[in-house]
């Protein structure tokens, strides 16, 4: 069976940095079960640990595996042989998210709020119960507020002994992670997969067929999840196929606006689906938690008292949503902007190969008809739109705008 790190596509200079951080963090342990006995020399080779520090940044692109590299070293951390087996029970149960002394956070909504943190920190200082080390992996650290960043601030200036923080970021630059937390951290930097390395792990992992793989790698930007998306998703080819199509179909400013529109409802109907069947389980489990069903004075007491806990429930739902749908989008804005960079190399006769070979006719026709500098427009306006939902712009007043844009030229 492949080891933890078998699954970070295409980083080979990263595994190996991690594997030195796992061996390390082993050697720590060692020693401090096995101190030498008294009047013995420690040796003079290196101290144990000197490959492993208490904080780590992740950082690189989307789909570059930023959570996939901080799960492998927390599994190898957990590893019962200090080496990311892959096969013992530590490994494995840190892959499948069970294991007790390995703390995720995964943000569903806009933001990583100080309460979420306060509390990760304080269980984040209790002592293993595996005897190895506490893990914490907070992944989509931009997203931290500036009081959720201070409070991980203290906790990664004086760690408890036993404790890792493995933080995920876009980039170290101040927008993404605090200069004060960057200061603390050893940064590993992640580069985007080539279509190929994602291709193999396709077919190695999921069995996809070798065709299917490398269309899907290349169609996905180097985007590990995606690729995987659209490889075994008929639902989400169709929905990639529906984005494609866009650019034939604006002729006018009332196409353009119909083009927004459908962008956006096919966005929030993805998003809806995608969450579904979360909130409804997280809704029925409270209800239960109050005492839903129950009779007597006490569970009509609890009903009186649930409705301020439904609306807590309910507001993180719909920030929840709010991610999905914004998520949603931007898949399919990267798809745009793959379209039009074709065009725009075909119109520089740029000796690439295309990100979308379906519509690499339509795409060459497009930059023929436009020039370099008007897919070159196109593309920036696909790109404006990115920028501005992330900087927190309204969804359909961002793609109005940027179908306009693209109709203009």
């Amino acid at each position: 069976m492949p080891d933890v790190f078998a699954d970070l596509v295409g980083q080979d200079e990263a595994v190996d940095t991690l594997r030195r951080a796992a061996a390390a963090a082993a050697a720590v342990l060692h020693a401090a079960h096995h101190p030498p006995a008294a009047g013995t020399s420690p040796g003079t080779g290196p101290a144990p640990g000197a490959g492993m520090t208490h904080a780590w940044i992740f950082t690189g692109p989307p789909g570059s595996g930023r959570s996939v590299a901080a799960r492998a070293l927390a599994a190898a951390l957990q590893c019962v042989h200090g080496t990311g087996c892959g096969t013992c029970p530590g490994c494995h149960t840190t892959l499948a998210g069970t294991h007790a002394d390995v703390r995720l956070v995964v943000p569903e909504g806009l933001s990583i709020g100080v309460g979420e943190m306060r509390a990760l920190v304080l269980r984040a200082a209790s002592t293993p119960s595996g005897g190895r080390w506490q893990v914490v992996i907070i992944e989509d650290a931009d997203r931290l507020t500036e009081a959720a960043g201070n409070a991980l601030l203290k906790a990664v200036e004086e760690p408890p002994p036993r404790t890792v923080f493995l933080l995920c970021a876009p980039s170290t630059h101040p927008d993404d992670v605090s200069v004060t937390i960057r200061s603390r951290c050893r940064v590993v930097p992640l580069r985007q997969p080539s279509a190929a390395a994602v291709a193999e792990v396709l077919v190695r992992r999921d069995g996809v067929a070798p065709d299917v793989a490398q269309w899907a790698a290349t169609a996905a930007q180097g985007h590990v999840g995606r690729a995987r998306r659209l490889a075994r998703d008929p639902e989400a080819r169709k929905r990639r196929d529906a984005v494609l199509a866009v650019p034939r179909r604006l002729t006018g400013v009332g196409t353009a606006l119909d083009a927004a529109s459908a962008l956006i409802e096919a966005a929030e109907a993805e998003a809806e689906a995608s969450v579904a069947e979360t909130d409804a389980a997280e809704r029925a489990a409270l209800q239960t938690a109050l005492g839903a069903g129950g009779t007597g004075r006490g569970a009509a007491g609890a009903a009186r008292g649930s409705a301020g806990q439904l609306k807590d429930l309910e507001k993180r739902q719909k920030s929840r949503a709010t991610r999905a749908q914004r998520d949603a989008l931007d898949r399919a804005l990267v798809d745009l902007a793959g379209f039009y960079r074709d065009a725009l190399t075909s119109a520089l006769r740029a000796p690439v190969a295309p990100v979308h070979t379906d519509t690499a006719a339509l795409a060459e026709a497009g930059g023929q008809k436009w020039a370099a500098e008007g897919a070159l427009r196109r593309l920036e306006a696909v790109l404006s739109c990115r920028a501005a939902i992330e900087a927190n712009v309204k969804p359909r007043i961002a793609v109005e705008a940027m179908m306009l844009s693209l109709w203009k030229g």
